[in-house]
């Protein structure tokens, strides 16, 4: 009896001691605490996407404030219409805000992103040039305001993103003219 009972236990601890020195060998190979490497890339997994959900409610409320506060390109030039002021001031606040409410967060290694569009009259090599020169524009109109050089940066996406399709009057085309504010982490 004490001889199976034996035998049963060294059949059933066996396995856990093989699994138990198979994970010391990786360890060691993986060069330290293997538990360690695992739960940080746990943590960093969630951390990726808890800033995605942010990510989303923040791109929400900046897209909202950014078509309220549009300030327009006339057409075929980087050259801001008369009236963007007070809009860019706004703008310029909310971004302000929403850095500091994400930084209250623990938040960090953000970027809003500006992405000047153009309409999809014209070459398109032409509109995504001219796209980014607006996107600049807006950038300096912001920093101007008080937004921080380094937390800004400006991308040109051409005709890429249309608002309306097609374009095909004046006023969708004054639509698609615009700038569009991003967070990205």
């Amino acid at each position: 009896m004490k001889n199976k009972l034996l035998s049963v236990l060294l059949l059933t601890l066996a396995p856990v001691v093989a699994h138990a020195g198979l994970m010391d060998d990786i360890n060691k190979s993986a060069g330290g605490d293997l538990g360690s490497k695992v739960a940080d890339q746990a943590k960093e997994k969630a951390k990726a996407e808890g800033n995605k959900k942010i990510a989303s409610q923040v791109n929400a409320k900046l897209m909202a404030e950014a078509r309220k506060n549009q300030c327009s390109f006339k057409s075929g030039t980087d050259e801001l219409e008369a009236g963007c002021g007070n809009k860019s001031k706004k703008l310029a606040q909310i971004i302000i805000d929403v850095k500091k409410t994400l930084q209250s967060k623990g938040q960090s290694g953000f970027k809003f992103i500006v992405s000047g569009h153009t309409d999809s009259i014209g070459n398109a090599d032409k509109n995504k040039a001219l796209s980014l020169r607006r996107a600049q524009v807006m950038v300096k109109e912001l920093v101007a305001k008080g937004v921080d050089q380094g937390d800004i940066e400006a991308i040109g996406m051409g005709s890429e993103k249309m608002l309306v399709k097609p374009d095909n009057t004046p006023a969708k085309q004054a639509k698609n003219r615009r700038y569009e504010v991003q967070v990205r982490f």
